[in-house]
């Protein structure tokens, strides 16, 4: 569609933010109105939609902009605009709603067909979400191999056609399993129950502000029935579970939500939502260590295939096309996902006498530092890259450089790694974290996270370009040509703010307790 590198990157970036972060929106309604078998359904047939419209304007020549055959870098080409545009961003953002829809919904939807209750459904759950993410790889595989070659010699519209049929595809196979599956039945909103705690909190610090009595006493007897319930429920244990706990353990503020009955009816909570509550404000700040890695991995499906672009991308007598790169973290996710669950965890379990082996914790710890190595490498092999482009006389050239992009490979494998130890990781951590009214929405954080990254690198990008376009020369990241670009700054940038971040993790990932540690400290000695 004829935008500068810069541009194609933001909307990149922007539209996979979108598809990500909708997953948000997909995992509230499978909590509160429909369920995870309904949303997954609907949001594919929405993603079919998406597809069929890109599919049509990649066909349709009066659709695209006009054809465009420079030989030079400092000559634009007319990108396209008006209604041929609003016809890419409808079918691109009908995608996103798809995408989002299912990432919101699939995972939880696989997660709940296990017995939590015995270890072995928990071992097998844990190897769900590794095998997901391997199942991910699979389908990317065909993407940047089969899909690719099919878009570079017989054109865009046979590539979309192929993702179109692929979506159809899977929608029967999904539909096979129905007799068997097991649904969670909505129970209403999750965020109506943490707006409501949190309104309740602050209406009854604000009308018992002045009082004498500085003790919190929970009202738990509107919960006592819930309670003997789910502990008659967990292995016949009659035994209650202390949920409320003393100002010092958890948050004075929360705890003020059911202080006293409140005035108004609205804002009644038991000890139990409070709870809840309680547990998503723990897990924010592992949400918010994991954006950065997302913003890292960002640069992927951007910069990193426009560098390789310029490069020599022979592979002996086979031409590697630059939007293959991506089958390098692809492969090695796939060769380490089963790897991971069949040796590494098992040898983990040994060793530790634990049931995980390796903590949720310590595995997205893995993938932050990796990421930080990731950048490093980037920067370093953009300072070679750019220096053999000079050397050669070719900065302003379109022909490939005389350079391998095999070095581009490098920032590729090490952020792949950091991709197959983060997602699982987090898919399962928030999963089994989170209470189970808000599975769906709290398994969407991971998604969540890689919207943030994207964001962020557009905005990071953005705002890198107007504070050296005020205080220097050239921006650092603007123009048509990646050759005049300071990419490798931007690359030594990202590695200490990542490097800042891993410090911020680990600051929150030492100070976090699991909830079954929580659970075994709240209940009464034997």
């Amino acid at each position: 569609m004829h935008f500068s590198p810069s541009s194609s990157a933001n909307i990149v970036t922007n539209f996979m933010g979108t598809a990500f972060l909708l997953a948000l929106l997909g995992g509230f309604l499978a909590d509160a109105f429909l369920t995870t078998y309904y949303i997954y359904l609907i949001s594919a047939s929405i993603e079919v939609m998406g597809l069929l419209v890109l599919t049509i304007q990649a066909r349709v020549t009066s659709l695209k902009p006009p054809a465009c055959f420079s030989a030079s870098t400092s000559i634009s080409c007319e990108q396209v605009d008006g209604r041929k545009a609003g016809v890419l961003f409808a079918g691109l953002y009908l995608v996103a709603l798809g995408v989002g829809g299912i990432k919101g919904s699939l995972p939880p939807h696989g997660a709940e067909q296990f017995d939590e209750k015995t270890l072995q459904g928990r071992k097998q759950r844990s190897a769900f979400f590794n095998y997901y993410v391997f199942c991910l790889s699979c389908g990317a595989l065909i993407a940047v191999t089969l899909v690719v070659w099919v878009e570079d010699n017989k054109g865009w519209q046979w590539g979309f056609g192929v993702s179109t049929a692929t979506i159809l595809l899977s929608i029967p196979i999904f539909l096979i399993g129905s007799p068997v599956y097991r649904t969670k039945v909505p129970i209403g909103s999750p965020i109506t129950t943490i707006f409501k705690v949190l309104a309740a909190a602050a209406y009854n610090t604000y009308r018992f502000r002045n009082s004498s009595n500085s003790a919190i006493g929970m009202d738990t007897s509107r919960t006592s029935d819930t309670t003997e319930t789910r502990d008659q429920g967990e292995g016949g244990n009659t035994k209650r579970m202390e949920l409320c706990q003393t100002p010092e353990e958890s948050s004075r503020f929360l705890n003020r939500a059911v202080k006293n009955k409140t005035a108004n009816p609205v804002l009644e909570c038991t000890a139990e939502q409070v709870e809840e509550v309680k547990i998503v404000l723990r897990i924010l700040p592992i949400f918010v260590s994991t954006i950065m890695l997302n913003c890292c991995l960002a640069q992927l499906s951007t910069f990193s295939v426009q560098q390789a672009s310029t490069m020599n991308t022979d592979l002996g007598s086979l031409k590697v096309p630059p939007a293959s790169l991506p089958v390098f973290p692809v492969i090695f996710i796939m060769v380490l996902a089963p790897i991971y669950n069949h040796a590494i965890i098992p040898f983990a379990r040994r060793v530790t006498k634990s049931e995980m082996g390796i903590t949720h914790l310590q595995r997205i710890g893995t993938g932050l530092a990796l990421s930080v190595v990731a950048m490093a490498v980037a920067a370093l092999v953009e300072t070679k890259r750019k220096r053999v482009a000079a050397d050669s006389g070719l900065v302003n050239s379109t022909e490939p450089l005389p350079i391998t992009f095999l070095w581009i490979a490098l920032q590729y494998l090490f952020l792949g790694s950091a991709d197959v130890f983060t997602l699982a990781g987090m898919m399962e951590f928030f999963f089994t974290e989170a209470p189970k009214s808000m599975r769906s929405l709290a398994t969407s954080l991971s998604w969540a996270s890689l919207a943030m990254g994207y964001y962020l690198s557009s905005v990071l990008v953005s705002l890198i370009n107007t504070i050296t376009r005020r205080y220097g020369d050239t921006p650092w990241l603007f123009g048509s040509n990646l050759n005049n670009y300071h990419l490798e700054r931007f690359y030594w940038l990202m590695c200490v703010l990542s490097g800042l971040n891993m410090l911020h993790y680990l600051f929150w990932a030492n100070r976090y307790k699991y909830s079954s540690t929580r659970k075994s400290l709240s209940q009464p000695n034997s």
